[in-house]
């Protein structure tokens, strides 16, 4: 692969201005400067800089972010600001065309925080969004009264939503406190949580995403920070397959 060609499928511009980097010589690999935009190079294992910033060639991208509360989780908002502006330059436009960039796996309220995964691995997005896989999502919840065992037993039992035929009921659902709650999640309706919460009797004063699978939000990573899934946060994601792996098991 061309050096020009990488850095277009790393989001940091067109090809033409991907290859002025490289003749204006910020582009580095391996601590030598590169001069020629059509230089070959071996993408797997890449670790090069642009600019002064070092970055691993990812063919896929697979992020978490800890999201902070007034964002919201579209590239158009409304009344506050995108997730997409905590991101950097080439995370936002991997891959070039209409869909370029990362995207949000599933969406978090403009008020909810905690852990959002996002990916340009489409085939990612929909496993672990589609209700058929029921991947387990965790929301740590303020309520504005006293939660009581009545409520958690129609949490579990199943609450009727007006636009849906069906109850939705909690996977699971347990006391945390006087006014807070642990409620897990294998669908992702419209407000669900705020909604079922609401059902109740009660009302969602804070909500907090703390789990997907089994991977729970890093206790290091700060509010507003991110970064890329190791392997094992892949693995832990409930039955989906790391990507990183070699599907012939060598």
């Amino acid at each position: 692969m061309q050096i020009q060609d990488l850095l277009f499928s790393q989001g940091f511009g067109t090809r033409r201005v991907c290859a002025g980097l490289v003749q204006q010589g910020l582009v580095q690999v391996n601590g030598q400067v590169l001069s020629e935009p059509a230089q070959p190079v071996q993408p797997q294992g890449l670790r090069y800089s642009v600019q002064g910033v070092q970055w691993l060639f990812q063919e896929r991208a697979y992020l978490m972010l800890h999201k902070p509360a007034g964002y919201e989780c579209s590239r158009k908002p409304g009344a506050w600001p995108s997730i997409y502006t905590l991101l950097p330059s080439p995370l936002r436009q991997r891959g070039g065309g209409a869909a370029a960039g990362v995207q949000a796996v599933g969406r978090l309220d403009q008020d909810t925080t905690g852990l959002l995964l996002l990916s340009d691995d489409g085939k990612f997005i929909h496993r672990m969004t589609s209700p058929r896989h029921h991947v387990p999502k965790v929301y740590e919840i303020v309520a504005r009264h006293p939660v009581d065992a009545r409520q958690l037993d129609r949490l579990l039992a199943g609450v009727v939503l007006e636009d849906h035929d069906q109850p939705v009921r909690a996977a699971d659902c347990m006391l945390t406190g006087s006014h807070t709650l642990r409620l897990t999640l294998t669908e992702g309706k419209y407000h669900q949580v705020k909604r079922m919460v609401a059902a109740v009797g009660n009302r969602v004063e804070q909500l907090h995403r703390s789990r997907m699978g089994d991977l729970s939000l890093p206790a290091d990573l700060a509010v507003g920070q991110w970064r890329w899934l190791e392997p094992g946060d892949l693995r832990a994601l409930d039955g989906v397959k790391d990507p990183t792996e070699d599907p012939t098991g060598q």
